[in-house]
């Protein structure tokens, strides 16, 4: 399984997951050219991309998938709720191309398999998704206010997470936002900070993780070497250092690494 974060932030999110089969994109936050130049920066063909699959409505997740959709004759994939909220300006999606996934569904396609499950933010039925590769998993979690045992249980121990560290707490306070836009952050259904991102985390990290890749992170109210040094110590703190697992950067305005997850096979002959 591969994977790579497109593009990640409050103009914009997109993430590629993939194997030798299928190819996804987990939102479309971003322009249709601006998706197509993050794939092809990875050498992805957005022609082989088998299906969208949206978190929730919000603009900074599903801006480009109209124009995808139509360009590409791409499916995508949404809980019903989610389908009913999309606004208008991503323009006509056929009927053909919507494909209901249920919130709590589990799907097969090809040799990935990927679950959807609830999480909490302010918008019709968000969701997160877990993929699997027989006994390989990726999982990616962003918007959301709080982190339930539940959806803690469920990620576990994912090789790879793209997991949420939206702003720190200060930053935020002291910003130009209004008070109402504020008080939405910081509430169960806004996003998670950089501290109950790391303390999450610290449940959350297993033996088997290979890389954590901070995602979502505000441009006003957080900066990168603030998000890693707040996840690291508290994280440290748990006994969980670097030598354990990777702290990775993500970017608003281009893409990760395209990066392979090694197997527990793989990682015996490393050694």
């Amino acid at each position: 399984m591969k994977y790579s974060v497109l593009a990640s932030g409050s103009t914009g999110n997109s993430i590629y997951v993939g194997t030798e089969n299928v190819n996804f994109l987990i939102d479309a936050g971003l322009s249709g050219k601006k998706i197509e130049e993050g794939l092809g920066k990875i050498g992805v063909d957005p022609k082989k991309i088998d299906g969208i699959l949206i978190t929730h409505e919000h603009d900074d997740h599903i801006k480009g998938i109209g124009v995808l959709a139509r360009k590409y004759s791409i499916p995508i994939y949404a809980n019903e709720k989610t389908f009913a909220h999309l606004p208008t300006h991503v323009g006509k999606i056929e009927e053909e191309s919507k494909y209901i996934f249920e919130t709590g569904a589990v799907r097969d396609f090809a040799d990935l398999q990927i679950e959807s499950f609830a999480i909490s933010h302010d918008a019709a039925e968000p969701v997160g998704y877990l993929f699997r590769q027989d006994e390989l998993q990726v999982s990616v979690v962003t918007d959301l206010g709080y982190v339930s045992q539940k959806i803690k249980q469920k990620i576990a121990g994912s090789d790879a997470l793209i997991f949420e560290a939206n702003h720190d707490v200060e930053m935020l306070r002291m910003s130009s936002y209004p008070w109402s836009i504020k008080q939405r952050i910081l509430s169960d259904v806004g996003h998670l900070s950089n501290e109950a991102s790391g303390e999450a985390l610290s449940e959350i990290i297993s033996g088997d993780t290979q890389k954590v890749y901070l995602a979502h992170l505000s441009r006003e109210n957080n900066l990168p070497e603030l998000a890693k040094l707040t996840v690291k110590n508290i994280l440290e703190d748990y006994g969980i250092t670097e030598q354990d697992v990777q702290l990775m950067d993500t970017y608003f305005n281009g893409p990760t690494a395209l990066e392979k997850i090694i197997s527990k096979k793989e990682k015996v002959g490393l050694k």
